[in-house]
């Protein structure tokens, strides 16, 4: 016995109705009988020969790069672009979209989160003005076909054989990370090549390359050339956390910048906002939040200083000029890679590359090491930051991370 969409294969999870066998693993995408084949919908294609609309030309290094993209999967072959956050992974996928297209070809962007699928959707319309890019998610799937398919990964079970050209976009969040279910599924839904793009990438991605069976490109550098934000880290107790923060979201506001204000539970945004809103325009996100699009919009034009948020916004986020805060940075909540993103907010404009970061923590975290370890060696391997200068600062803040800041 085998499912034919997630290709489950253990007997716990089938059972029968009305003398069919159906499987309980991806019951949840519909039900499909045991050994029946997932139907292929039908897909306009179109061929479609023009360039993208870029705010900023490519810097010879993210050419060089788009490139090696390409030309491993005009070879047939899979494709992992591991790059830094802010370092233009989207943009550098680009080159291989307008090739798929010239020939006809059908090009999916799938993304874990909705939130970053509405995003996403808005840069490649910008950038495509002349096709139809939808996106493809919870409250957004009346239409499911265009010229460019925008859509969350759990969306793809819609899709099964369609697809030339799977890009999936940070493939180790969460909930694409370590599903089974939704890796068959976008497995399923791509006849073609995968471009997978990273600054995270698993352990899983990491040895299908050391076997040969996927080509990798590096992109550590940024467009702008300015090194990764290394993050302050203050070691104190929770009610100083809250005074250091006030205090730093209140030199922010005088300098009229941004924040993104971190925190590990929906439940501390709550009494973070009662703390901040009195002195600034304080807004709050979560995954439970039920106008996201709005606050978002209203982030993005300035009408609130600080906007509280949990890990939801931690991925495929560009605010120009923000500020990032992690509070509690050592709760179990934030991973190395999701840290990683968080800080990656900060510093992505091109006119105003030198955004700040900040972490609070109790005691010192391994995840948290291993996020400064990472960014380091970003810096260093792309050459934007002296490696001794990086490395003395880290020296430091293993010696005594009090005295780091």
């Amino acid at each position: 016995m085998k499912c034919l969409r997630c290709q489950n294969q253990d007997p716990h999870f089938f059972f029968w109705i009305n003398n069919h066998l159906y499987c309980r693993k991806c019951m949840d995408f519909g039900l499909l009988e045991v050994g029946t084949l997932p139907l292929k919908p039908h897909l306009s294609s179109r061929v479609w020969k023009g360039k993208p609309h870029l705010e900023f030309e490519l810097k010879s290094f993210q050419k060089e790069a788009s490139h090696q993209v390409l030309e491993y999967l005009k070879a047939g072959k899979d494709v992992l672009t591991y790059a830094a956050t802010g370092a233009g992974k989207t943009e550098i996928s680009l080159e291989s979209i307008c090739w798929y297209l010239a020939q006809g070809k059908k090009v999916c962007f799938a993304i874990s989160r909705r939130q970053v699928v509405l995003e996403i959707a808005k840069r490649l319309s910008a950038n495509f003005p002349e096709l139809k890019v939808i996106a493809v998610c919870q409250g957004h799937t009346q239409i499911t076909d265009a010229d460019l398919i925008v859509c969350t990964t759990h969306q793809l079970y819609r899709y099964p054989f369609c697809f030339d050209l799977l890009i999936l976009d940070e493939l180790d969040a969460f909930p694409y990370a370590g599903n089974d279910v939704l890796e068959a599924i976008a497995n399923q839904s791509c006849v073609g090549q995968k471009l997978l793009l990273s600054a995270t990438p698993d352990q899983k991605s990491l040895q299908v390359i050391a076997q040969g069976k996927m080509g990798m490109v590096n992109l550590f550098k940024r467009p702008h050339e300015q090194p990764l934000s290394v993050p302050k880290v203050k070691i104190c107790s929770r009610g100083m956390m809250v005074v250091y923060i006030f205090m730093e979201c209140m030199r922010y506001k005088k300098k009229r910048k941004q924040v993104l204000l971190f925190v590990p539970r929906i439940q501390d945004t709550k009494w973070m906002k009662w703390i901040l809103s009195p002195f600034m325009k304080t807004d709050v996100i979560h995954s439970k939040s039920t106008d996201k699009e709005i606050i978002m919009e209203r982030f993005h034009d300035k009408k609130s200083q600080v906007l509280i948020c949990t890990t939801l916004l931690e991925r495929g986020i560009t605010v120009p000029s923000v500020q990032v805060i992690v509070y509690r940075a050592d709760h179990p909540v934030f991973t190395s890679a999701s840290l990683i993103q968080i800080f990656g907010r900060a510093g992505r404009s091109y006119n105003d590359p030198y955004g700040k970061t900040s972490a609070y923590i109790q005691t010192p975290s391994q995840q948290l090491t291993k996020c400064l370890e990472q960014i380091h060696y970003m810096n260093t391997v792309s050459g934007v930051a002296p490696q001794s200068t990086h490395a003395k600062r880290f020296k430091t803040f293993f010696k005594d991370p009090n005295h780091y800041v």
